[in-house]
C-alpha cells in the first residue's frame, strides 16, 4: 500500500466520523448525545473492519499468502515443463511407490 492510500484512508475515516456527527446532530440528537452516538457508530464500525482482518489472518485468505502460493505453483510448472520425459517417468514411478 502506498503513502497516499494510507493518507486517503485516514482522511476518509475522519471525514465519515464527522459526517456521521452531523447526521445524528441533524436527526434532532443534542451535541452531547450526538457525539457519544456517533463514536459508538464508529467504534462498532472499526471493530467489525477489524474482525474481518483478523478472520482473513487466521484463514490465511491474505493477498501475501496468494501471491506466495501463485508463485511457487509458477516455480513448480515451470520445473516439470523443464523436465526430460525420462525425468517424468522416473518422478511418476517415485510418486506411484510412495502410494
Amino acid at each position: 500500500m502506498r503513502r497516499i492510500d494510507v493518507i486517503g484512508i485516514g482522511v476518509g475515516i475522519f471525514t465519515v466520523g464527522g459526517v456521521l456527527y452531523l447526521g445524528l446532530r441533524l436527526a434532532g440528537l443534542d451535541t452531547l448525545s450526538a457525539g457519544i452516538w456517533s463514536q459508538v457508530l464508529f467504534l462498532g464500525g472499526l471493530l467489525g473492519w477489524i474482525a474481518t482482518y483478523l478472520f482473513r489472518v487466521v484463514n490465511r485468505d491474505m493477498t501475501y499468502n496468494q501471491q506466495l502460493q501463485d508463485y511457487e505453483d509458477a516455480v513448480l510448472r515451470k520445473r516439470l515443463e523443464e523436465m526430460t520425459p525420462e525425468e517424468l517417468a522416473a518422478l511418476q514411478a517415485k510418486l506411484e511407490a510412495e502410494d
